[in-house]
């Protein structure tokens, strides 16, 4: 057996899932530096699979939140759908999983980090879902998110309201046009950048923040702010 081949049975064995269609598993490891091809081949690498993924995840950890959460109403279905399914949560995920050594990755995306990167681990995971509800259905693909999901959608891992989504509501409900956002710095290696941004409204000093994204880090500062303005981003229970 191949080290790839081995790397992919310890992938299943983490999943609890075992694929009839080994050429399918194959293809949801697979980025699209690794084919031969180039963009023009893109169609054997993983992205139509994570579009499809992408879709039963949504639906699947819907149904799991309508389940679990019967007094709350759409907007905070919505709120905690959105944080279960955002591109970090995925990455987390893969990594929970251990996917990075199964990933096929061309020499310069391997070397250059690729099997860290988060972007690359969510799609990988967001494809992975797709190809297991080919391969086994919509059961096997509801168990493999229960098993990954379910602790995560029982802990309030985010206030219910996003501090960027806080913040423009307390800048409109003051008359304030919606908050603006600057990149300040970006550093770190490619593979695991660290972004600083900076929130402005008018007449009030900027709020900075930090990140491992971009998104992070725009919601970072405008916790910044709301916290410099005495406003509290917890949010209650369900």
């Amino acid at each position: 057996m191949s080290r790839k081949a081995k790397d992919r049975s310890a992938l299943e064995g983490k999943i609890g899932y075992h694929f009839a269609d080994q050429g399918l598993l194959e293809r949801a490891l697979t980025h699209i530096s690794a084919l031969s091809g180039g963009p023009q081949n893109r169609s054997a690498s993983y992205q139509r699979l994570e579009f499809l993924g992408d879709h039963v995840l949504g639906l699947i950890v819907s149904d799991m939140l309508y389940r679990a959460f019967p007094r709350a109403n759409e907007g905070e279905l919505s709120r905690r759908l959105a944080d279960l399914v955002r591109k970090e949560t995925c990455a987390d995920v893969a990594r929970a999983m251990e996917l990075g050594p199964a990933l096929k990755l061309g020499n310069s995306e391997s070397h250059a980090g690729g099997r860290l990167r988060s972007t690359i681990l969510a799609d990988a995971c967001e494809a992975l879902i797709g190809a297991v509800f080919i391969d086994g259905g919509y059961d096997a693909a509801q168990k493999l998110v229960d098993t990954f999901w379910r602790e995560r959608m029982l802990q309030l891992v985010r206030p219910l309201r996003d501090a960027k989504t806080m913040l423009q509501e307390w800048a409109q409900a003051r008359g304030l046009p919606t908050p603006a956002y600057k990149e300040l710095a970006r550093t770190g290696p490619h593979h695991n950048p660290q972004f600083k941004v900076a929130v402005v409204l008018p007449n009030r000093l900027p709020a900075e923040g930090s990140g491992g994204s971009k998104r992070a880090a725009e919601q970072a500062a405008a916790a910044a702010m709301l916290s410099r303005e005495g406003v509290s981003t917890e949010g209650p229970d369900a």
